[in-house]
């Protein structure tokens, strides 16, 4: 999928011009009205890999009629840190307190302009009380959880990289990251 491309100014709606930047050598999208450059606007987002505090085991949640377990995920807020965003998206999903949380990978993820930030979370806890986002959940042994998330998915490029340290992602799969 092509790369989202602004075509009216979000200051003042008018169309913008392609016009030669050469400090970033190329073009970027400009507005004559204003008389500034406007670069890529996106969204941001997290997902999780959440672990019991062993660490052999992953929850994968179903949601919004989904029949493919995933990765518990989320928006981040106008002025939430991304770590802030991942441990209360978990309490608001899950209703699950995180004790440690590191940071896996990132990637922008192009069929909704999203640049994710990838994390692991470890919660204590282990009895999940969903809210009304979350189909199921279930708790599964690591290789239970990768054969039964999502195919060709971000959730399983993300959960097979934080597993092997390989990430190859469904937009570019000759393409491995390290």
């Amino acid at each position: 999928m092509p790369a989202v491309r602004m075509i009216h100014c979000m200051q003042c709606g008018a169309k913008l011009e392609e016009k030669y930047l050469a400090s970033e050598g190329k073009n970027i999208p400009w507005c004559p009205a204003c008389q500034e450059y406007r670069f890529p606007v996106f969204n941001a987002g997290v997902s999780m890999i959440i672990t019991n505090a062993q660490r052999d085991k992953v929850l994968l949640i179903r949601q919004y009629g989904g029949d493919e377990y995933i990765l518990c995920a989320g928006y981040i807020n106008k002025g939430e840190d991304a770590e802030d965003a991942a441990v209360r998206e978990i309490k608001e999903e899950l209703g699950l307190e995180v004790q440690s949380l590191s940071f896996n990978r990132s990637h922008f993820y192009a069929p909704s302009n999203t640049l994710m930030f990838n994390f692991t979370a470890v919660v204590e806890e282990t009895d999940a009380k969903p809210n009304e986002e979350i189909d199921t959940w279930n708790w599964m042994s690591i290789p239970e959880a990768v054969n039964r998330i999502r195919r060709n998915s971000l959730a399983q490029a993300f959960l097979t990289g934080y597993l092997s340290g390989t990430y190859i992602f469904p937009e570019t799969p000759a393409k491995p990251y390290k």
